[in-house]
């Protein structure tokens, strides 16, 4: 049992670095280079660095605006739900901190900004996904918005999330434009999708649904040849009054088309039905829930 928790704790511990990097370097040298606000403290950050470079003796570098934004929030969610439930996201916030500090200018912003957003977000995607797979984030507004929700109880985590990073973009429309404001809305859609990717890789799959008077050859041939686990649900027609079982079999894509090749030979007038399950975790799928 000791041996599973270290390597869960070695697990996240590198999902953090890595995603704590993928982050800082899209910040770095993707958004900040192109003038894209996608929300965040990151984004706050970017605005800062501009907006004093312009009306400043001085430019505020994107570490220090990272690490200045984040500390308000650290101690609000410190003081809202204990130093145990920020340690993970203040261990990524330290190590983006410091690469944001330490890792050379550079911009990897091309002329292209469509290309660039698309790119940003694909790597920015991943490094949020990878926090999250490790319970962590990279602090800013998921931390704010999971803090006040515990005052504003009347509105979602989620939808305190939307307002805040709302309201960042809405700032670096009237420091960037509104051209790369309409590109970074295109940039977090991406990432968006890009989360959802990274969560749900592994965990997706298929349920058929086979209503048929042949259930019984249909179930034992699915067990044995594609070793798919096969449950019967006793149901009624409601027009005919007949009673049938109705098979539900949660299976893999590749499962899937063997198993419209079983029940088409056996049975070609049953009613098959396929839908979509974002996660499936236990025997015969991912069985480490973490």
């Amino acid at each position: 049992m000791k041996n599973t928790s270290w390597k869960k704790t070695l697990r996240d511990g590198a999902l953090m670095l890595i995603g704590a990097t993928l982050t800082a370097v899209t910040v770095k040298y993707i958004y900040d280079p192109a003038g894209l606000v996608t929300g965040g403290v990151g984004g706050l950050s970017i605005i800062a660095r501009s907006l004093t470079e312009r009306f400043l003796p001085w430019t505020m570098p994107l570490w220090l605006g990272n690490l200045i934004f984040n500390v308000p929030i650290f101690l609000y969610a410190m003081k809202v739900s204990g130093l145990k439930s920020v340690l993970r996201t203040g261990f990524v916030w330290a190590v983006m901190t410091a690469e944001l500090a330490f890792f050379p200018e550079a911009s990897l912003f091309a002329e292209n900004i469509l290309l660039t957003s698309i790119y940003g977000a694909l790597l920015m995607g991943v490094g949020s996904g990878l926090l999250l797979l490790a319970h962590a984030t990279s602090g800013g507004s998921d931390m704010l918005g999971e803090s006040l929700h515990h005052t504003i109880r009347s509105v979602s985590v989620g939808r305190l999330i939307q307002y805040i990073d709302g309201a960042v973009v809405v700032i670096g429309l009237f420091t960037f434009g509104i051209e790369r404001t309409l590109y970074a809305l295109i940039s977090v859609f991406i990432m968006g999708k890009v989360v959802d990717f990274v969560l749900d890789q592994g965990k997706s799959a298929r349920m058929a649904t086979i209503i048929s008077d042949k259930s019984s050859e249909i179930s034992s041939e699915i067990l044995e040849k594609l070793n798919r686990g096969v449950t019967a649900l006793h149901g009624e027609g409601m027009y005919t009054g007949r009673e049938k079982n109705v098979l539900m079999c949660i299976c893999s894509k590749k499962d899937l088309v063997d198993i419209k090749e079983i029940v088409k030979r056996i049975d070609p007038g049953a009613f098959f039905v396929v839908g979509d399950v974002r996660e499936a975790m236990g025997e015969g799928f991912v069985e480490d829930w973490g």
